[in-house]
């Protein structure tokens, strides 16, 4: 199974869109799941469901920063992990017109159940055919995997 159809699983199974696009890189980025999964919580719905950075989007840039960081290590990272979130989100603005949620989504955060509803809809059908998600953690898990192909390849563990 590829990573975009695993991204899809975790998202169709409940977990949210940044969740969704972490998850499938856990191993290559030497994390456990379940802290990814708890890191990442935070991000769907375009943070906390506030309708910003679309949680995808967030997603794609936690992998780049995971990937390309020294962390607390020697020499300073900012400017790379800065410059390929930036290359990736571009990549993807360039293909969807946004990475705004709202935007996305075509609502008026306003308007549309207001800026801060907390909870998550309910995962039906109708709830996947109206709304771009899947298409989108889709297109993330892509952009990641072309764009940090080196650095996944170098951290992936030996067979």
């Amino acid at each position: 199974m590829s990573r975009e159809d695993r991204a899809e699983e975790l998202f169709r199974s409940g977990f949210n869109c940044a969740q969704s696009v972490v998850g499938v890189f856990c191993e290559e980025l030497g994390i456990d799941t379940d802290t990814a999964m708890k890191l990442t919580e935070c991000f769907g719905g375009g943070f906390s469901r506030l309708r910003l950075v679309c949680g995808a989007v967030s997603g794609m840039g936690i992998v780049a920063g995971m990937a390309l960081s020294r962390g607390a290590g020697e020499g300073n990272t900012r400017a790379a992990v800065y410059g390929k979130t930036q290359e990736l989100a571009e990549r993807f603005r360039a293909n969807n017109g946004s990475i705004i949620c709202a935007e996305l989504l075509g609502i008026d955060k306003d308007k549309d159940g207001g800026m801060y509803a907390s909870g998550p809809e309910k995962r039906t059908e109708a709830y996947y055919k109206k709304r771009p998600c899947i298409q989108c953690i889709r297109e993330c898990v892509r952009l990641a995997e072309e764009g940090l192909k080196e650095q996944l390849e170098d951290n992936a563990p030996p067979c």
